[in-house]
């Protein structure tokens, strides 16, 4: 793991202008990697490749970055882990194509493989996750590249004639030449989503590069796909898996087995993150299984019963023999990361479990250097609350004429949610543990705007929106189209909740769970790796019926199955309970005085990004109790708190 960045200026420049300009980019994502450092220059073609290094394989100073290739027409900046690169190797050498290895890093690897197969092919071929930048000194031109599923990040664009990239927009924004401009038309995405989906971010003139991708740098450059989640799905749906169930989980358990496997290599300690669900309790089973000695896995407690997993994960770690780590985490100690937030996050980022997100991650990295997760099952397998009532409450609301759900919308809604949450409290205790909610009258209040829905698009669109309407809020800002506002982005022939799933890994996925852990993490300089979103695991996971992954509302059936083979299943089954802080109540006591400075009439009519008058209302009614607004609000607070770390 590491961080990439650099330039190409079309006038030219000297080697001391060059070099401290390059050391500047690195410098400003050092924490990414603080093990090397290097610079490359090619001063009569203006271009600038700088690299910051986590040694995780090879430590020695042959596998420094940037690196030449041995035909000596490629030179990289490389962040990430390939985890076949052994077996590419292997493959260069039986084919007479391998070069004199010079070291044992998987930098080299891809390097050897771009001058036997070129820059697509070699793509094509990588398992694992990174961003590439590449230097060909033969045609003169700097190509991009991100891995499939987007756990690595790479921002690109022009400003001011320059041509930028890098890790993270820190980077860009430590060369002098740049001048950062908000994207109001960004501004909105993120208002909706609580993050800002790729191919757009904060700035003007300044693009993330789509996860499988890549792409020449240049003005008006259009990133071509070597992978594509669309395609992979109808590929999978042309040719299903064949097999019977049983043979189905058996392959899905050994593939597994060797993603986990794969994702084991490294040259420094490593362990896994375990929060007690199904996710993480089967990658720490899994990684239990093929060690010789206890694995170290890690846990977050709180003293708010409401948000503590950690005595499940305990007794999940016991039952594995994993060497376990817990950390138990006050109010008080969380609430102390927020003012680090927007340098960490880099752009506007407002999903609250950001918060206990760093934290395990600093708990973590005094121990490990690198950590496997279970980030990606939910959107491989069917894991979110809203995939097993997507093809049952969705379909049958369609067959209810539309003025009886408008009747019943507005019955709702003329009940104020506080007078919902005085007169259903005292009886919750009696329903099932998946329907406590602790705010029902705002979760009742949101259903009522569903039953006024008219497609399945408009649902899905609500269920993951926070701010509705963000074009009324962000002055001069028009929301642009995205994967899930375009026509003809999705397959053919999905189910509900296979289409949710599609549009969760095409955009949730990538742009805020990865996003969060990997900001959280390389702010510590941690490696996180994530076995699920393996190509060829999500291959199988298309390939297999729904009734796999979904099976009589039961949530990832088939990863479950795996784990109770070596998990017992009473130390699993429990409503899922998500990784947060409770940062609605926090906003009416301790972060009061905070959230008030930065909401403030004043500070928001002179910033000019949004309007007023809803803000104060949705402020009042949250501090009253009337409503729980707190993730619209949290909304425009990271946003607010980013501009004033930025001084923009």
């Amino acid at each position: 793991m590491c961080g990439i960045a650099g330039f190409i200026d079309p006038e030219g420049v000297n080697i001391k202008y060059a070099k401290e300009i390059g050391k500047a980019m690195g410098k400003a994502i050092q924490h990414r990697g603080p093990d090397d450092s290097g610079l490359w220059i090619d001063k009569d073609y203006g271009v600038v490749l700088a690299h910051q290094r986590l040694a995780i394989i090879d430590l020695s100073k042959c596998a420094h970055q940037p690196m030449i290739s041995s035909s000596g027409r490629y030179v990289i900046c490389f962040n990430g882990e390939i985890y076949n690169h052994k077996d590419l190797r292997s493959e260069l050498e039986l084919a007479g194509k391998s070069p004199l290895w010079r070291s044992h890093s998987d930098t080299e690897t891809i390097l050897a493989c771009i001058d036997a197969y070129g820059i697509k092919e070699t793509l094509v071929k990588l398992v694992g996750m990174f961003s590439i930048a590449l230097w060909d000194k033969s045609t003169k031109e700097v190509f991009l590249a991100r891995d499939r599923t987007g756990e690595k990040p790479l921002y690109y664009g022009i400003n001011k004639k320059l041509l930028l990239f890098g890790s993270e927009l820190k980077a860009l924004r430590a060369h002098p030449k740049f001048t950062p401009k908000i994207n109001r038309d960004a501004l909105c995405l993120y208002l909706r989503h609580n993050y800002i989906p790729q191919p757009y971010s904060i700035y003007e003139g300044i693009n993330k590069l789509p996860p499988g991708h890549f792409v020449k740098l240049r003005e008006n450059a259009v990133p071509e796909e070597y992978w594509s989640l669309k395609k992979n799905i109808i590929n999978a749906n042309l040719n299903p898996f064949a097999g019977s169930e049983k043979e189905a989980l058996k392959r899905l358990d050994k593939l597994l087995l060797s993603s986990v496997k794969g994702q084991m290599q490294a040259d420094v300690p490593l362990g896994a993150f375990l929060s007690g669900g199904v996710d993480s309790s089967l990658i720490s089973a899994l990684m239990q299984e093929q060690s010789s000695r206890p694995i170290e896995t890690f846990t977050i407690g709180f003293n708010n019963q409401e948000f503590n997993e950690a005595p499940f994960a305990k007794a999940v770690a016991k039952h594995l023999g994993t060497h376990h780590n817990e950390l138990y985490l006050s109010s008080k100690s969380a609430r102390e990361v927020i003012p680090n937030l927007p340098k960490i996050y880099d752009e506007p980022f407002s999903d609250s479990s950001q918060i206990p997100t760093f934290l395990v991650s600093e708990m973590v990295q005094k121990k490990v250097k690198v950590c496997l997760s279970g980030d990606g099952g939910d959107e491989v397998f069917g894991g979110y609350n809203r995939y097993t009532w997507g093809n049952s409450f969705l379909s049958k609301q369609v067959s209810i004429p539309k003025p009886f759900r408008t009747f019943a919308a507005n019955l709702i809604t003329s009940i104020p949610p506080s007078t919902w949450n005085k007169l259903l409290s005292p009886v919750l205790h009696l329903t099932p543990q998946k329907f406590r909610y602790s705010n029902i009258g705002d979760k009742l209040h949101k259903i009522a705007t569903i039953f006024n829905c008219s497609s399945f698009e408009e649902v899905y669109r609500l269920l993951i929106s926070h701010w509705n309407f963000p074009e009324s809020i962000v002055i001069e800002g028009h929301e642009p189209q995205t994967i899930l506002t375009s026509q003809g982005e999705i397959p053919n022939n999905l189910s509900n909740a296979e289409q949710m799933m599609f549009y969760d890994m095409m955009m949730y996925l990538p742009d805020d769970i990865l996003v969060k852990v990997d900001r959280a993490a390389m702010a510590v300089s941690l490696e996180t790796r994530a076995p699920f979103l393996d190509h060829r695991v999500i291959h199988l996971s298309s390939q297999l019926p729904l009734d796999m992954k979904i099976r009589n509302g039961t949530n990832k059936w088939c990863l479950k199955q795996l784990l109770y083979k070596r998990v017992p299943k009473h130390l699993i089954e429990r409503p899922k309970m998500g990784f947060g802080v409770p940062i609605g109540d926090w906003l009416r006591g301790p972060l009061r005085d905070w959230a008030e400075s930065l909401l403030s009439e004043k500070r928001i009519t002179q910033s000019g990004y949004f309007l007023n008058s809803e803000i104060q209302k949705k402020w009042r009614e949250h501090l009253s109790g009337e409503r729980n607004w707190h993730y619209y609000l949290w909304d425009i607070l990271m946003f607010e708190s980013w501009r004033e770390e930025q001084a923009l």
